[in-house]
């Protein structure tokens, strides 16, 4: 299968979300988002993936507003979340929120378990005992109805904020917030709110519940002083709501991904150290005793996506990336690593069979979307599952490379090459910059596809500069406070070494990026002119406007200093408008509350008054990722248009999607 051709048939590729397994280990099911009928957005359902090979996997659940969050009880039956309208309630508005559903295992309907006001999200299941999250305004929860009623009826759409953050991503916080709320099988009656004083400390929480049902542990925001934040893990008691820190350290954030042990006694989740000007971030993953809350780090080097716990309660196993790669590894309570699994595989959704022979997980890489796999934890071995997904063949060749940047650390990178590329037809490149900026190119992106451009016969170079994840802290702290000159510097080697290649076109060549991505991109501009065409999407243009309005300023304050400092000079982009001569494309959505659109109207006008050739593809409703299939169709036809008036010397042509 080759969808690459037709961006329209690309975007109504169905991809997979989430992986989980029944506690007997009998059933996996997973959560696909796929185009809706109308073509212009996507839904999800819920499947199920047969457990070995062969088979067909089939679908379980099927509604216009779709499924998601899924997670199996003791018994096997089925809880997902969705605003599907309930057929035994007559007159629902069509805006209802989230609910809870159970479909059981022997089969039959799918039943409403339970509501809120607010919606549920995120659930979690031990023993007999659900945990989900709902939003709730202020006050008593059982009175909630009433006032979201009278809001509405007042038509009172402000926000009265005392503290920070007031948004996230792409949407407001308030004037509800997170709570988590228990209920015991099998009829979830009455839910019970376990943290009526929360506020905002579970504003994109993680949580788990212990086996036996009895205890919650959940990352906990703590408010401080100037702005500042720090999550502990804690844990709270599901009898009687009453809440104890198991972590906690003012230099330190607790965080996901976390999980319990199957014998209910430890927890583990990622330990992320506060950065300072001259110190970048840490990770580590941290085990603690459910007990006694004492905890201990058993790695430094692992910046984990996935975690969960052997059947025997005595290893923990861990998605991580490493060198391009996102592997398991096993990792002992005394801390030794074991890497389990060989080749180019991104992991993430981890989840062990009760009877500890096997791990069930999505695969992805660079080359091939998220597909279910059976993974040996005796050997290592990986048996490819059926997919609902597509397995597709891509059009090129993946290959690495590498180059020695000027401090002699080596730089390494993917590099995808259009089919018939060679020294007689070298093909023109694009290179891509990823975001983070702490991340890498690991796996498999629907948003930024290297392959779309491969079949449009771009090769694509995608590197891991200073800051990028698996090669150990010391890449990260490379880069630590100078951002644009060491990220830079490592670009440009490798750039060299890929351009030195006989299948490479080296007067044909452009440089795109997203997010830090984009902030280099914007670097790039003003410090060389060797690109023909330079893509800014989602991008950092002032770096003392960007880190007051972006949704998470203590972050940034920790590594560039006060509003003001001399860092911020230092290392914004903006500064270097006079030197920009490349044609530039800028792209931001107005929900982007990560880069603040104001970026993106800065950068437009400082490009326009210097008459820098440019043009500006402007989301009013899309965040800081394009998601909708029709945007993301416009997306792509804009930069291919793009790119070929300038990397390739053809005439502008207007994208279809946007005439």
């Amino acid at each position: 299968m080759s969808f690459f051709k037709d961006i329209r048939e690309f975007v109504a590729q169905p991809r997979l979300l989430s992986l989980r397994l029944s506690p007997d280990g009998s059933r996996l099911a997973t959560v696909v988002q796929s185009l809706n009928p109308d073509g212009k957005s996507y839904g999800t359902s819920v499947w199920q993936v047969p457990v070995g090979p062969g088979g067909e996997p089939h679908r379980l659940t099927r509604s216009a507003k779709g499924e998601g969050g899924a997670e199996f009880t003791p018994e096997g039956d089925l809880l997902f979340v969705s605003r599907r309208p309930d057929p035994d309630v007559r007159d629902q508005a069509d805006d209802e929120p989230g609910s809870l559903w159970l479909l059981p295992a022997a089969g039959g309907e799918a039943r409403k378990v339970a509501e809120r006001p607010g919606g549920i999200s995120g659930v979690q299941v031990g023993g007999d005992t659900v945990v989900f999250v709902a939003d709730v305004l202020p006050g008593d929860a059982a009175g909630e109805a009433d006032r979201r009623k009278a809001r509405k009826d007042a038509g009172v759409g402000a926000i009265l904020h005392e503290g920070y953050p007031i948004r996230f991503w792409d949407h407001d916080l308030g004037p509800g917030a997170p709570r988590l709320f228990a209920a015991r099988l099998p009829g979830l009656a009455e839910p019970r709110d376990l943290t009526p004083d929360a506020g905002a400390a579970l504003v994109e929480a993680s949580f788990a519940v212990t086996p036996d049902g009895s205890t919650v542990v959940t990352t906990w925001v703590e408010s401080l002083p100037a702005g500042e934040m720090r999550a502990d893990l804690v844990a709270i008691d599901v009898a009687t709501g009453d809440r104890r820190v198991l972590a906690t350290s003012s230099g330190h954030d607790f965080t996901g991904p976390l999980a319990i042990s199957p014998d209910g006694t430890k927890v583990v989740c990622c330990r992320e150290g506060h950065a300072s000007e001259e110190t970048a971030a840490d990770f580590a993953l941290w085990v603690a005793d459910l007990a006694t809350g004492e905890g201990t780090a058993l790695t430094a080097d692992l910046v984990p996506a996935s975690v969960e716990w052997t059947a025997d309660s005595r290893a923990v196993l861990v998605a991580a990336d490493h060198q391009g790669r996102r592997p398991v590894f096993k990792v002992s309570l005394t801390g030794e690593q074991e890497r389990l699994t060989a080749g180019d595989g991104a992991y993430l959704d981890l989840c062990p069979s009760p009877d500890g022979g096997h791990l069930f997980a999505l695969r992805s890489s660079v080359a091939a979307p998220a597909a279910p796999v059976r993974i040996s934890l005796a050997d290592g071995s990986v048996t490819e599952l059926v997919s609902p997904g597509p397995v597709p063949r891509v059009p090129g060749t993946l290959t690495e490379i590498s180059a020695v940047a000027d401090d002699g650390v080596e730089i390494r990178g993917w590099l995808v090459l259009p089919a018939g590329a060679s020294a007689d037809s070298p093909a023109p490149l694009l290179l891509w910059i990823h975001g983070g900026p702490v991340a890498s190119w690991s796996d498999w992106s629907w948003r930024w596809n290297p392959w779309i451009m491969a079949e449009q016969g771009y090769a694509v170079l995608l590197p891991d500069p200073c800051l990028s994840t698996g090669y150990g802290q010391q890449m990260i702290q490379r880069g630590w406070g100078v951002w644009g000159p060491r990220t830079h510097a490592d670009l440009m080697a490798i750039t060299d070494a890929c351009v030195a290649r006989p299948d490479i076109d080296e007067t044909r060549t452009g440089a795109m990026g997203g997010s830090f991505g984009g902030y280099m991109a914007n670097w790039v501009a003003g410090h060389t002119d060797r690109f023909r065409a330079v893509v800014t999407h989602a991008s950092l243009w002032n770096l003392d406007q960007f880190a007051g309005t972006t949704d998470s300023s203590m972050y940034w304050q920790r590594e560039f200093g006060a509003p003001g400092a001399e860092r911020y000079d230092k290392l914004s982009p903006h500064h270097s408008l006079g030197e920009i001569k490349t044609p530039m494309l800028v792209i931001h959505g107005d929900r982007d509350y990560r880069v603040p659109i104001g970026e993106a109207l800065r950068l437009w006008w400082d490009l326009q008054r210097s008459s820098v050739e440019s043009k500006f593809l402007y989301f009013p409703d899309e965040n800081h990722w394009v998601l909708k299939p029709g945007n993301v169709v416009a997306w792509y036809e804009t930069v291919f248009a793009f790119l070929a008036q300038h990397v390739l010397g053809k005439d502008w042509q207007r994208p279809e999607s946007l005439a």
